[in-house]
Protein backbone atom coordinates (compact mmCIF):
# COMPACT_ATOMS: atom_id res chain seq x y z
CA UNK A 1 0.00 0.00 0.00
CA UNK A 2 1.05 3.59 -0.75
CA UNK A 3 -0.22 6.74 0.96
CA UNK A 4 -0.05 10.11 -0.75
CA UNK A 5 -0.06 12.31 2.34
CA UNK A 6 -0.52 15.58 0.46
CA UNK A 7 -2.41 16.15 -2.78
CA UNK A 8 -4.95 18.61 -4.16
CA UNK A 9 -7.80 16.89 -5.98
CA UNK A 10 -10.42 19.08 -7.56
CA UNK A 11 -12.58 19.03 -10.66
CA UNK A 12 -11.10 22.43 -11.57
CA UNK A 13 -7.68 20.77 -11.95
CA UNK A 14 -8.69 17.40 -13.43
CA UNK A 15 -11.19 16.68 -16.17
CA UNK A 16 -10.93 12.98 -15.29
CA UNK A 17 -10.88 13.15 -11.49
CA UNK A 18 -12.66 9.81 -11.05
CA UNK A 19 -10.01 8.10 -13.18
CA UNK A 20 -7.19 9.77 -11.26
CA UNK A 21 -8.62 8.46 -7.99
CA UNK A 22 -9.25 5.02 -9.49
CA UNK A 23 -5.52 4.77 -10.33
CA UNK A 24 -4.94 4.76 -6.56
CA UNK A 25 -7.26 1.84 -5.90
CA UNK A 26 -6.11 -0.07 -2.78
CA UNK A 27 -3.99 2.94 -1.80
CA UNK A 28 -4.81 6.07 0.23
CA UNK A 29 -4.91 9.77 -0.64
CA UNK A 30 -5.05 12.64 1.83
CA UNK A 31 -6.44 15.72 0.11
CA UNK A 32 -5.21 19.01 1.52
CA UNK A 33 -7.27 22.18 1.22
CA UNK A 34 -5.77 25.62 0.76
CA UNK A 35 -8.89 27.71 1.34
CA UNK A 36 -12.40 27.31 2.76
CA UNK A 37 -13.67 27.25 -0.83
CA UNK A 38 -12.03 23.82 -1.25
CA UNK A 39 -13.61 22.20 1.79
CA UNK A 40 -17.00 21.15 0.40
CA UNK A 41 -15.50 19.32 -2.57
CA UNK A 42 -12.90 17.65 -0.36
CA UNK A 43 -15.56 16.39 2.03
CA UNK A 44 -17.61 15.19 -0.95
CA UNK A 45 -14.61 13.15 -2.14
CA UNK A 46 -14.15 11.74 1.37
CA UNK A 47 -17.78 10.64 1.38
CA UNK A 48 -17.62 9.13 -2.11
CA UNK A 49 -14.32 7.23 -1.90
CA UNK A 50 -13.30 4.99 1.01
CA UNK A 51 -9.61 5.61 0.35
CA UNK A 52 -9.81 9.43 0.37
CA UNK A 53 -9.25 11.47 3.53
CA UNK A 54 -8.83 15.20 3.95
CA UNK A 55 -7.20 18.01 5.87
CA UNK A 56 -8.67 21.50 6.12
CA UNK A 57 -6.86 24.79 6.44
CA UNK A 58 -6.21 28.27 5.09
CA UNK A 59 -2.98 28.73 3.13
CA UNK A 60 -0.86 31.80 3.99
CA UNK A 61 -1.63 33.33 0.58
CA UNK A 62 -5.08 34.16 2.00
CA UNK A 63 -3.73 35.94 5.10
CA UNK A 64 -5.00 39.31 3.84
CA UNK A 65 -8.49 38.15 2.90
CA UNK A 66 -9.69 35.45 5.34
CA UNK A 67 -12.34 36.23 7.93
CA UNK A 68 -13.89 34.81 11.12
CA UNK A 69 -16.44 32.76 9.16
CA UNK A 70 -13.62 31.03 7.27
CA UNK A 71 -12.07 29.89 10.55
CA UNK A 72 -15.49 28.76 11.76
CA UNK A 73 -15.90 26.65 8.61
CA UNK A 74 -12.50 25.06 9.24
CA UNK A 75 -13.51 24.24 12.81
CA UNK A 76 -16.92 22.85 11.85
CA UNK A 77 -15.32 20.62 9.21
CA UNK A 78 -13.21 18.91 11.88
CA UNK A 79 -16.34 17.08 13.02
CA UNK A 80 -16.25 14.95 9.88
CA UNK A 81 -14.69 11.55 10.68
CA UNK A 82 -12.45 11.56 7.59
CA UNK A 83 -11.02 15.04 8.12
CA UNK A 84 -7.77 14.00 9.75
CA UNK A 85 -5.74 17.19 10.11
CA UNK A 86 -5.37 20.97 9.85
CA UNK A 87 -3.66 22.09 6.67
CA UNK A 88 -2.17 23.23 4.65
CA UNK A 89 -1.23 26.15 6.86
CA UNK A 90 1.96 28.05 7.52
CA UNK A 91 4.11 30.87 6.18
CA UNK A 92 5.17 31.88 2.68
CA UNK A 93 7.54 34.82 2.23
CA UNK A 94 8.61 33.88 -1.29
CA UNK A 95 6.24 36.21 -3.12
CA UNK A 96 5.07 38.44 -0.29
CA UNK A 97 6.61 39.25 3.07
CA UNK A 98 5.11 42.63 3.94
CA UNK A 99 2.13 40.85 5.51
CA UNK A 100 4.27 38.51 7.61
CA UNK A 101 2.49 39.45 10.84
CA UNK A 102 -0.90 38.62 9.32
CA UNK A 103 0.47 35.30 8.07
CA UNK A 104 1.77 34.51 11.55
CA UNK A 105 -1.57 35.41 13.13
CA UNK A 106 -3.46 33.11 10.74
CA UNK A 107 -0.94 30.32 11.30
CA UNK A 108 -1.20 30.58 15.09
CA UNK A 109 -5.00 30.63 15.07
CA UNK A 110 -5.07 27.38 13.13
CA UNK A 111 -2.41 25.77 15.33
CA UNK A 112 -4.71 26.58 18.25
CA UNK A 113 -7.51 24.68 16.49
CA UNK A 114 -5.17 21.71 16.05
CA UNK A 115 -4.35 21.86 19.75
CA UNK A 116 -8.04 22.11 20.69
CA UNK A 117 -9.13 19.13 18.57
CA UNK A 118 -5.87 17.18 18.84
CA UNK A 119 -5.33 17.09 15.08
CA UNK A 120 -1.99 16.92 13.24
CA UNK A 121 -0.78 20.00 11.39
CA UNK A 122 0.19 20.04 7.70
CA UNK A 123 2.72 22.85 7.33
CA UNK A 124 3.50 24.96 4.28
CA UNK A 125 6.79 26.83 4.71
CA UNK A 126 8.49 28.68 1.87
CA UNK A 127 11.36 31.10 2.46
CA UNK A 128 10.20 31.25 6.08
CA UNK A 129 11.69 28.17 7.75
CA UNK A 130 13.07 29.88 10.89
CA UNK A 131 9.82 31.72 11.67
CA UNK A 132 7.89 28.52 10.98
CA UNK A 133 10.05 26.59 13.43
CA UNK A 134 9.78 29.26 16.14
CA UNK A 135 5.99 29.40 15.91
CA UNK A 136 5.60 25.62 15.99
CA UNK A 137 7.94 25.39 18.97
CA UNK A 138 6.09 28.11 20.88
CA UNK A 139 2.43 27.38 20.07
CA UNK A 140 2.05 23.67 19.24
CA UNK A 141 1.17 21.41 22.15
CA UNK A 142 3.65 18.62 22.80
CA UNK A 143 1.45 15.72 21.67
CA UNK A 144 0.44 17.26 18.34
CA UNK A 145 2.20 15.81 15.29
CA UNK A 146 3.24 17.79 12.22
CA UNK A 147 3.81 17.08 8.54
CA UNK A 148 6.28 19.54 7.02
CA UNK A 149 4.91 19.37 3.51
CA UNK A 150 7.32 19.46 0.55
CA UNK A 151 10.36 19.84 2.78
CA UNK A 152 12.98 22.19 1.33
CA UNK A 153 15.06 23.28 4.31
CA UNK A 154 18.50 22.23 5.50
CA UNK A 155 19.54 18.96 7.13
CA UNK A 156 20.15 20.76 10.42
CA UNK A 157 16.67 22.33 10.33
CA UNK A 158 15.12 18.97 9.48
CA UNK A 159 16.59 17.54 12.68
CA UNK A 160 15.26 20.48 14.69
CA UNK A 161 11.75 19.96 13.33
CA UNK A 162 11.91 16.22 13.98
CA UNK A 163 12.59 17.00 17.63
CA UNK A 164 9.18 18.74 17.65
CA UNK A 165 7.33 15.58 16.56
CA UNK A 166 7.44 16.40 12.86
CA UNK A 167 7.49 14.16 9.79
CA UNK A 168 9.08 15.38 6.56
CA UNK A 169 6.93 15.25 3.41
CA UNK A 170 9.03 14.02 0.49
CA UNK A 171 7.70 14.50 -3.04
CA UNK A 172 8.61 14.67 -6.69
CA UNK A 173 11.41 17.22 -6.24
CA UNK A 174 13.52 14.33 -4.92
CA UNK A 175 13.56 12.80 -8.42
CA UNK A 176 14.79 15.94 -10.18
CA UNK A 177 18.24 15.41 -11.69
CA UNK A 178 19.85 18.56 -10.27
CA UNK A 179 18.33 18.30 -6.78
CA UNK A 180 21.14 17.62 -4.30
CA UNK A 181 20.08 18.99 -0.91
CA UNK A 182 16.91 16.92 -0.58
CA UNK A 183 18.75 13.78 -1.65
CA UNK A 184 21.24 14.37 1.17
CA UNK A 185 18.43 14.82 3.67
CA UNK A 186 16.73 11.60 2.58
CA UNK A 187 20.07 9.81 2.80
CA UNK A 188 20.76 11.09 6.33
CA UNK A 189 17.34 11.15 8.00
CA UNK A 190 15.91 7.89 9.35
CA UNK A 191 13.04 6.47 7.31
CA UNK A 192 10.74 6.56 10.35
CA UNK A 193 10.49 10.37 9.95
CA UNK A 194 9.59 10.43 6.24
CA UNK A 195 6.20 10.36 4.52
CA UNK A 196 5.44 10.31 0.79
CA UNK A 197 3.52 13.00 -1.06
CA UNK A 198 2.89 14.28 -4.58
CA UNK A 199 1.40 17.78 -4.06
CA UNK A 200 -0.68 16.92 -7.13
CA UNK A 201 -1.38 18.47 -9.56
CA UNK A 202 2.03 20.11 -9.02
CA UNK A 203 5.68 18.96 -8.77
CA UNK A 204 5.41 15.96 -11.06
CA UNK A 205 8.33 13.56 -10.57
CA UNK A 206 10.63 12.23 -13.24
CA UNK A 207 10.04 10.66 -15.71
CA UNK A 208 6.83 12.65 -16.22
CA UNK A 209 8.08 16.08 -15.22
CA UNK A 210 6.28 18.74 -17.24
CA UNK A 211 2.96 16.87 -17.14
CA UNK A 212 0.17 17.22 -14.60
CA UNK A 213 0.90 15.26 -11.45
CA UNK A 214 -1.42 12.71 -9.85
CA UNK A 215 -1.30 10.64 -6.64
CA UNK A 216 -0.28 7.38 -8.34
CA UNK A 217 3.07 9.00 -9.17
CA UNK A 218 3.95 8.59 -5.50
CA UNK A 219 5.53 5.31 -6.54
CA UNK A 220 8.33 7.19 -8.33
CA UNK A 221 9.14 9.05 -5.12
CA UNK A 222 9.23 5.75 -3.20
CA UNK A 223 11.50 4.23 -5.83
CA UNK A 224 13.92 7.17 -5.54
CA UNK A 225 14.04 6.84 -1.74
CA UNK A 226 14.72 3.13 -2.18
CA UNK A 227 17.60 3.93 -4.54
CA UNK A 228 19.12 6.60 -2.28
CA UNK A 229 18.88 4.60 0.92
CA UNK A 230 19.67 1.21 -0.55
CA UNK A 231 16.54 -0.22 1.08
CA UNK A 232 14.11 -2.56 -0.67
CA UNK A 233 11.12 -0.74 -2.18
CA UNK A 234 8.63 -2.92 -0.33
CA UNK A 235 10.19 -1.92 2.99
CA UNK A 236 10.07 1.75 1.98
CA UNK A 237 6.34 1.42 1.31
CA UNK A 238 5.64 -0.50 4.52
CA UNK A 239 7.45 1.99 6.75
CA UNK A 240 6.23 5.20 5.07
CA UNK A 241 2.67 3.87 5.05
CA UNK A 242 2.85 3.15 8.77
CA UNK A 243 4.35 6.61 9.34
CA UNK A 244 1.39 8.20 7.54
CA UNK A 245 -1.17 6.13 9.43
CA UNK A 246 0.48 7.14 12.71
CA UNK A 247 0.75 10.80 11.71
CA UNK A 248 -2.92 11.12 10.77
CA UNK A 249 -4.26 8.56 13.27
CA UNK A 250 -5.95 6.51 10.52
CA UNK A 251 -7.06 2.96 11.33
CA UNK A 252 -7.43 0.55 8.41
Amino acid sequence: MMIDTHCHLSSKDYENLDEVIKHMENNIMIVSTASPCDIDETISLCNKYPNVYGTVGIHPEFADTYNKKDLEKIENSLKHPKIVGIGEIGLDYYYKKDNAEKQKELFIRQIELANKYHKPIVIHSRSAIEDTYNIIKKYKKTGIKCDLHCYSGSLEMAKRFISLNTFLGIGGVLTFKNEKKLKEIVREIDLEYLVLETDSPYLTPEPFRGHKNEPYNIKFVAEKISEIKGIDLEEILIITTQNALTLFDINI
